[in-house]
């Protein structure tokens, strides 16, 4: 299957599904990422790694291909809507996307929330154009610092029903592919330490009756 992840920020994916990527690939599964603010300017003395470390993270999750989007960090939501879905849209076709993972829509970043929106509304292009298969899967994941803050009681925060058993092995390489990434790993009590990681590992296996996982939520699932 030919799986694509949908960010906002570098990162995004290694935080929310780095053991599932590589577990993916390593099933026999083509895995893509796009990003769409891949510069992340806003991140000042670290926006010029970023796209370096993700590429070495990348290596390690074992990640084919990647489509950077230039939109503005912190600032998805003054960019046209449809930009962002014809973006999305681009990479989909390109990539012949059959699953699409992104962030929840009630995460507190605001970017994260206008690229779920976005991966939503592209998700319908079969309806638009001829050619393009429709879809057997979109999930949500969540990103630690961001999708457990929900902030907005208004919306359906993030409630997993699907758990991808990962080990202590793909937490392991969780972490390797974090630490190629330059100043996003904080010390222990922030969510991006390495404790916390390994922790809500644990604690969503023992959700999903397991030792270790990494948690989703299912919009659709066809097998």
């Amino acid at each position: 299957m030919n799986i694509l992840f949908v960010v906002a920020h570098p990162d995004d994916e290694t935080l929310g599904a780095g053991a599932t990527i590589h577990k993916l690939v390593r099933e026999g599964h083509r895995v893509a990422v796009a990003t769409l603010a891949a510069q992340a300017a806003a991140r000042s003395n670290i926006s010029d790694t970023l796209q370096a470390d993700q590429m070495k993270a990348f290596g390690i999750l074992g990640v084919e291909k990647c489509y950077n989007g230039d939109f503005p960090n912190i600032q998805m939501n003054t960019v046209p809507h449809l930009e962002l879905v014809q973006f999305i849209e681009h990479a989909i076709e390109d990539w012949g996307a059959e699953s699409i993972y992104t962030h929840h829509p009630s995460d507190t970043n605001n970017d994260h929330v206008m690229t779920s929106y976005a991966a939503q509304a592209a998700s319908r292009l079969f309806q638009r154009k001829t050619g393009v298969p429709g879809l057997k899967q979109f999930i949500y994941m969540e990103v630690p610092s961001s999708t457990e803050w929900s902030f907005d009681s208004s919306s359906n925060r993030f409630s997993p029903n699907m758990f991808v058993e990962i080990g202590r092995s793909g937490v392991d390489i969780k972490l390797k592919a974090l630490s190629e990434y330059t100043g996003v790993m904080r010390p222990y009590p922030h969510p991006r330490s390495e404790e916390a990681i390994t922790g809500l590992a644990a604690y969503r296996g023992v959700q999903a009756g397991c030792n270790y996982a990494e948690a989703f939520e299912s919009v659709f699932f066809k097998t």
